[in-house]
């Protein structure tokens, strides 16, 4: 029999259930309202930000300028600041208004050793050292962008706090290009110096911005999405003499040039890249101080980009094998030294079905797509191994300039279309929010 009671406790309990999840979905659409005019308050100062930060690029593990603009902002929003983590690294913890979860936002502050030759009223003049050489200084790979809209970002945020249900943590970390050699630095030495806990860390979202979407849209990929990269250094000694008599010495430079032709074969005729992609580059060929001399040593520095394990484990391999021959078939010798580097960008497949309707929502259903993998590489991909992590790709490229015309992040000509940032913001702070809330809901 049927307990008339019990339906009717059973119905009220599911009207109620009902009403307050209607009730809790106005809320959040009245917050997401709200963060969309917060956003839109906020952009011309988030491209003051970036100008100046773009200006003034600092080399990994030496962001000292970058950090304190981001630590004494985060304070006057009343935020809790650590600073100096992994060394010039900055934490930001905003606790909102209602209890719920901890979601991290990341952006990474540093330039790269590039000469900068875009011509922008506020282009970078700054010079530094990298590994004993003096370099120019430039964000050559839109971090500045990534820095300004995290600092937007944590504005709105903290304007809208009190509706918060939960934490935010704004990472804001040094040395994503990867830290000089001989010093820790980076997402891994953030990991380690407990970015991710106090209080700890559910989620963690990440961007970065590129000419290879036009402004004002985003790409994103459940599982792998950038490649894992290493760096080898190849050391060849040879035996130094006069260029006039090269019969008595042994040439370090031809050794070299012909480790860097056959290295060329590892991808070209070694590898199926119908099944995985693969990059083997050279990207530095250092040797000799005079033009009639044969030098004693010469040394090379590349990259590696793969996305599978067994693959990765292959090429280094072949690195080594070749390396080795090609040096003793010239009676050199040579040291191949291979760091462990980062991993593949790999983000949560829940976590991205989860988030993908907030991209959508923010840039529109047909400006927020599935993206093709990319050979670039990210060392957020450390954070993803700690926690579930989001990363996305937003657009750059002025709407008038054609794909093929796209300047590639790492020129010395790349710059963005500033129409990114306040999208961008948006993004952030609604991917933030829509994360809680469905945790609370």
């Amino acid at each position: 029999m049927f307990n008339l009671g019990n339906i009717i406790k059973s119905t009220i309990s599911l009207c109620t259930t009902i009403g307050a999840l209607l009730f809790s979905s106005m809320i959040f659409a009245d917050l997401a309202a709200t963060i969309e005019q917060e956003t839109a308050a906020v952009s011309d100062q988030v491209i003051a930000w970036r100008r100046d930060i773009h200006q003034h690029p600092e080399l990994s593990n030496r962001e000292f300028r970058t950090a304190k603009l981001v630590a004494d902002h985060l304070r006057s929003l009343g935020i809790e600041v650590r600073t100096e983590v992994a060394h010039t690294g900055v934490v930001g913890i905003l606790r909102g208004g209602k209890p719920g979860g901890v979601v991290a936002l990341r952006a990474d502050m540093d330039g790269l050793p590039v000469v900068e030759k875009t011509g922008l009223p506020y282009a970078s003049t700054q010079r530094s050292e990298y590994e004993g050489q003096s370099v120019g200084v430039m964000h050559a790979c839109g971090h500045d962008n990534h820095v300004a809209i995290l600092m937007g970002a944590a504005t709105v945020l903290a304007r809208v706090k009190d509706s918060i249900p939960g934490t935010v943590k704004f990472i804001f970390q040094p040395a994503e290009e990867g830290q000089p050699l001989g010093e820790d630095g980076g997402a891994k030495m953030m990991i380690a110096e407990n970015a991710l806990q106090n209080p700890a860390v559910d989620a963690i979202i990440g961007l970065h911005i590129s000419q290879g979407g036009v402004v004002g849209t985003a790409g994103y990929r459940a599982r792998g999405f950038m490649a894992s990269a290493q760096r080898f250094d190849i050391l060849i000694e040879g035996q130094q003499t006069h260029g006039a008599r090269p019969w008595s010495g042994i040439d370090p430079v031809v050794v070299g040039a012909q480790i860097v032709t056959s290295l060329q074969t590892i991808v070209s005729r070694q590898i199926d890249i119908t099944d995985t992609p693969a990059v083997v580059s050279v990207g530095k060929f250092e040797s000799g101080v005079r033009n009639n001399i044969i030098p004693e040593v010469a040394k090379l520095s590349g990259t590696i980009r793969t996305f599978d394990n067994d693959v990765k484990t292959q090429i280094h391999a072949k690195i080594r094998r070749i390396a080795e021959g090609v040096a003793d078939s010239q009676g050199a010798k040579v040291t191949v030294t291979i760091d462990p580097g980062v991993p593949v960008t790999f983000n949560n497949v829940g976590l991205t079905e989860q988030l993908a309707p907030t991209l959508k929502a923010v840039y529109g259903e047909k400006n927020a797509r599935i993206a093709p993998r990319t050979t670039g590489a990210e060392d957020f991909s450390f954070f993803q191994r700690e926690v579930p992590g989001f990363f996305f790709f937003i657009g750059g490229r002025p709407l008038d300039v054609p794909l093929q015309d796209a300047i590639p992040n790492h020129s010395p000509y790349f710059y963005v279309d500033e129409g990114a940032l306040q999208p961008a913001v948006h993004a952030m702070s609604r991917l933030a929010v829509d994360y809680l809330r469905d945790e609370v809901l």
